[in-house]
């Protein structure tokens, strides 16, 4: 019955094609960001950011919703009175589905990065300092110790972060893709569906095993993956493979 009907594979396909951009643009901004601390010289400042990054993981996702509706709601948005001053048109967001992976992408990020941000920033603070002293009496600029020592000395970590998070690539944030676009929401669902949004609509609108059967293929794909994943590490690379 799941995988006869067309909202599991549409289901499917938005929880792959986020959590891929997710993974990738995540791991990407959470290292950058944890270099660039790691080079500010006041400690103080660094604090400050670190504040700043890491403070919207703590918030729940019916408060994120609630700010992102601040500034995307048809009558009262931040972002639709904007236009409106300029003489522009605005935007019905909640019922234009084009603008939402674009919206998912920056709400995931801004709420995460800080998060995978203090990892890295972990990792890089127990790297040997003695190491780039020796580098720079060898006359290594800033790019080439952050190319040949601080990269390569977090390479375990990051390979271990991308297997957990390859892992769960059948599974999504289910607070962010409901709670963020106000669902139900018929104007968004092709876009904004995931697995767990579908596994608790099928509790609503179809017998309860549909949806236990949804979170046990759920549960199976994600230890196959991870499973998978960390194969294909330990070939290329057995020091940084999971187990």
């Amino acid at each position: 019955m799941i995988f006869s009907s067309r909202d599991i594979w549409l289901a499917i396909r938005n929880t792959l094609g986020y959590n891929a951009v997710f993974i990738v643009v995540g791991t990407v901004l959470a290292i950058t960001l944890a270099l660039i601390v790691n080079e500010l010289y006041c400690r103080k400042l660094a604090k400050i950011y670190h504040t700043i990054m890491f403070f919207p993981f703590f918030l729940s996702w019916v408060v994120v919703s609630a700010i992102v509706w601040g500034f995307l709601s048809p009558t009262m948005g931040v972002v639709n009175s904007l236009p409106e001053s300029w003489g522009l048109a605005d935007h019905h967001f909640y019922a234009e589905p084009r603008f939402w992976p674009g919206f998912m992408l920056f709400i995931s990020q801004w709420k995460n990065v800080g998060h995978g941000m203090v990892i890295y920033l972990a990792t890089i603070a127990s790297i040997d300092k003695t190491v780039y002293e020796a580098a720079l009496i060898d006359g290594a600029s800033k790019w080439q110790q952050i190319w040949r020592i601080t990269l390569p000395m977090m390479k375990t970590i990051i390979v271990l972060m991308f297997i957990l998070s390859a892992g769960r690539i059948f599974y999504s944030d289910f607070g962010m893709f409901f709670q963020v676009p106000r669902l139900p929401n018929a104007a968004l669902n092709d876009v904004v569906v995931t697995l767990d949004v579908f596994v608790f609509q099928r509790l609503f609108d179809a017998p309860a095993g549909m949806a236990a059967a949804a979170a046990m293929a759920q549960a199976v794909t994600a230890c196959i993956m991870t499973l998978l994943v960390n194969w294909i590490v330990r070939r290329v690379d057995a020091e940084s493979a999971m187990i």
